[in-house]
């Protein structure tokens, strides 16, 4: 017994944290991009919520990674509190599969062929083929596959290592004499609270005792309370991301702590009661690493059994404690879709980008909104409705800094290719928004110049603007609708729609050269009408951006290099019908 295996411990227990948080990241990735968006898809009831919670976590391999996740729909606004309790109840027990995972790693082997079951050679056979499909495959399923064996590999080597280091430990009688003194149940329950604070992973925790186990020196009666307490302290990193959140999000951590409490003190209560009556012969029990995962699944799927009918209680205490006060009032110039892009989801760029879309989507319907009330002031000016478009458009520009920010930070994560095509797409599309919006304000301008040096167009010039305008109402009404919806149908229809407006500006450029050369028109006037032409073309341009990078990334052909693509060249039937049903609608004498 030394330093060396004080390191040796160390390094397992960092190992074994690196193989997990490894193994479920791959699992994550193979199960597909949206796995994180079935917490809040999913969560009509209790039940319900409570079984993705145990799925989830199964498969991420974290309860506090799920509760963080939780944490974060909460604080955004994407769930309600009391959806959220029922999650976290699941993730308390869904926590307890890494338990039976590391079972493997007490496989014995013997001489000849059994040794092919030992845990050091499955390992080894695992971590050359994780290797071989990671390194040397061109499929991305092949590589998510092997970065799951590699991770799991890494774990066992942790898991040996960490039980190799205390073996040594083991024959110390000062080792044993402390070990033996947290079978007092509050003793045992703080050593698990300060462990598992201390290496914040409830899992590894568990994993560490299963390592002690395996060397058969410990006792049912010191493993209870420490297990106990590892449940507790597993709570200690969820508290901690939760600073900086909201009223909902710090009820959200507290429940998971509240969860953690009563579950330990219901059972260790019962259980201590009944000992104390009937002297269960269980506590002088070798524990093993088997024993050790059935102990922990038990305890915590009895306090999901218990606690589930309570999550109503669970709800109203956490609000008792944590009361209604006035939020911080945020900068009063911050929209409040972007103020609430949640910082927690950058770590799982699929609820990243769904938060994105749905700030986009507000964008969306305000840079329309700036539009409409930009061309009301052509039919009746008034300063306050100017003033009004100009404070939308500063709105926009503060939703494309924002937005622009919050997705290149997604960027610099690992993204899968659909991610990454998605990732650009929104900063094209919060671009082109952007762009419509300064549009917006600048025919605005326009209808002040306008108002302001009494200019009159004429008949003619009237009715081509008017109809010119329709058209540009419609065809922004389409994108914009598709974009938030998610519509590729609808979005099919704006480039048939963008070319006609793009014949409608040339001819209305042409009849305008006829009225200045006749002198139905005065230069002055020309400068204002050729305003309004150019800024409506341009608004049906970026209208035509918005829905072929939508096009595009629906068929899996997004390039950020020929973003503007070779959608107007395949004028195929479909698109000549629906170009000529917009020429009817849109004709000018």
């Amino acid at each position: 017994m030394g330093i060396v295996n004080i390191i040796s411990f160390f390094g397992g227990i960092a190992l074994f944290l690196f193989g997990i948080a490894l193994m479920g990241d791959g699992l994550k990735k193979v199960a597909g991009d949206k796995l994180e968006t079935f917490l809040y898809k999913l969560t009509s009831n209790a039940f319900k919520g409570m079984l993705l919670g145990v799925g989830v976590t199964a498969v991420i391999q974290s309860s506090s990674a799920t509760s963080i996740m939780t944490i974060g729909f909460v604080n955004s606004g994407m769930m309600k509190f009391r959806q959220a309790v029922s999650i976290i109840l699941g993730s308390i027990l869904g926590t307890s599969i890494t338990g039976w995972i590391v079972c493997l790693s007490a496989i014995q082997g013997a001489n000849g062929w059994v040794a092919l079951l030992s845990t050091s050679t499955i390992t080894g056979i695992v971590a050359i083929i994780g290797i071989y499909l990671r390194k040397f495959t061109s499929s991305q399923v092949k590589n998510q596959v092997g970065e799951i064996l590699m991770g799991f590999a890494v774990l066992m080597y942790g898991m040996t290592a960490i039980s190799t280091s205390v073996k040594p430990f083991c024959e110390s009688d000062q080792f044993l004499s402390v070990l033996t003194a947290f079978a007092n149940p509050v003793l045992g329950i703080l050593a698990g609270i300060l462990f598992t604070a201390l290496i914040q992973s409830s899992a590894a925790a568990v994993g560490i005792l299963q390592a002690l186990a395996m060397t058969g020196v410990l006792h049912f009666s010191t493993a209870f309370p420490i297990l106990l307490g590892i449940a507790v302290g597993g709570a200690l990193p969820v508290l901690i991301s939760a600073l900086g959140a909201n009223i909902n999000g710090v009820r959200t951590a507290l429940v998971h702590l509240l969860i953690d409490v009563f579950g330990a003190l219901i059972c260790g209560v019962a259980f201590y009661a009944l000992n104390a009556i009937f002297d269960f012969s269980i506590m002088e029990a070798t524990m093993t690493a088997v024993s050790m995962a059935l102990l922990n699944t038990l305890f915590r799927f009895v306090v999901v059994v218990t606690l589930f009918p309570c999550v109503g209680l669970l709800e109203k205490m956490a609000c008792a404690i944590v009361k209604d006060r006035p939020e911080p009032a945020e900068e009063s110039n911050i929209p409040e879709p972007v103020a609430r892009l949640e910082a927690r989801f950058i770590q799982h760029p699929a609820l990243a980008l769904q938060q994105s879309h749905q700030a986009i989507d507000s964008m969306a319907n305000l840079v329309q909104t700036n539009l409409l009330d930009a061309f009301a002031l052509l039919d009746e000016y008034t300063d306050e409705g100017f003033q009004e478009v100009k404070r939308i458009e500063k709105t926009v520009d503060i939703y494309e800094d924002k937005l622009g920010s919050y997705l290149v930070k997604i960027s610099a994560r690992e993204l899968s290719k659909k991610q990454n095509e998605q990732m650009y797409e929104f900063l094209h599309s919060i671009t082109d928004f952007e762009r419509m919006s300064d549009h917006a304000l600048n025919i605005a301008e326009s209808a002040q110049e306008i108002y302001r040096k009494k200019i009159e167009f004429s008949d003619a010039a009237v009715k081509e603007l008017n109809v010119l305008r329709e058209a540009i109402t419609e065809v922004v009404s389409i994108a914009t609708s598709a974009f938030i919806n998610d519509d590729l149908e609808m979005a099919m229809h704006v480039e048939p729609l963008e070319e006609l407006i793009d014949n409608l500006c040339d001819e209305m450029k042409s009849h305008h050269i006829d009225r200045l050369t006749s002198g139905e028109c005065a230069f002055e006037k020309g400068f204002a009408f050729n305003d309004l032409i150019t800024n409506y073309e341009r608004i049906s341009d970026h209208c035509s951006n918005i829905a072929v990078g939508m096009i595009e990334l629906g068929n899996d052909e997004f390039d950020t290099h020929r973003y503007l693509s070779s959608l107007k060249k395949m004028k195929d039937e479909r698109f000549n019908e629906m170009f000529e049903e917009y020429h009817q609608k849109y004709y000018l004498d």
